[in-house]
């Protein structure tokens, strides 16, 4: 089995992280979506994640090969679902998933989600929110098949956006 590591971004990580970043935004527009194309995430995004130690990487081999930002009990979109969440208890958030186009057809996606859900449990944390537009159908599988539960929508820069929470066990 292949050793990833799991650990925050640092700031010389940002560069590496930008291009992931930049060639899934434009995977995302080659799929013919709309995620991500109006000029979110973009560098900055990636660089406040780093400084406010929200930012995560996927390594193997030291090469780093995926990026996701997971928070802690914030996101202030979430208070407005339609529908309704399936905990009202602390949670972590995954936002901006991306692999390296290297790499892609791994399950990477899944051994990141993986790890955020590890590291909400080391924080004594039961609870994963994570959100996708809703033409983003291969992150939908991915929640499915990871025991994700669709709870409703929520709304980014006045798109809706389909909302799954997980309850750890």
């Amino acid at each position: 089995m292949t050793a990833y590591t799991f650990r925050r971004a640092k700031i010389e990580d940002k560069e590496i992280i930008w291009k992931i970043i930049q060639l899934a935004i434009l995977r995302r527009k080659a799929d013919g979506s709309k995620q991500w194309q109006d000029g979110y995430p973009n560098e900055q995004s990636i660089e406040n994640d780093i400084i406010n130690n929200i930012g995560f990487i996927l390594t193997k081999n030291e090469t780093v090969i995926g990026y996701c930002a997971a928070i802690v009990n914030f996101e202030p979109a979430y208070d407005a679902i339609i529908g309704k969440w399936l905990t009202d208890s602390d949670f972590v958030v995954i936002h901006r998933i991306a692999i390296d186009e290297n790499f892609l057809g791994q399950g990477l996606s899944k051994v990141i989600i993986e790890n955020v859900e590890n590291y909400a449990k080391e924080q004594n944390i039961f609870s994963v929110k994570v959100d996708t537009n809703f033409d983003n159908y291969a992150m939908m599988k991915i929640f499915d098949k990871m025991g994700y539960h669709y709870c409703g929508e929520v709304y980014f820069r006045g798109s809706a956006r389909r909302a799954y929470e997980k309850v750890l066990q």
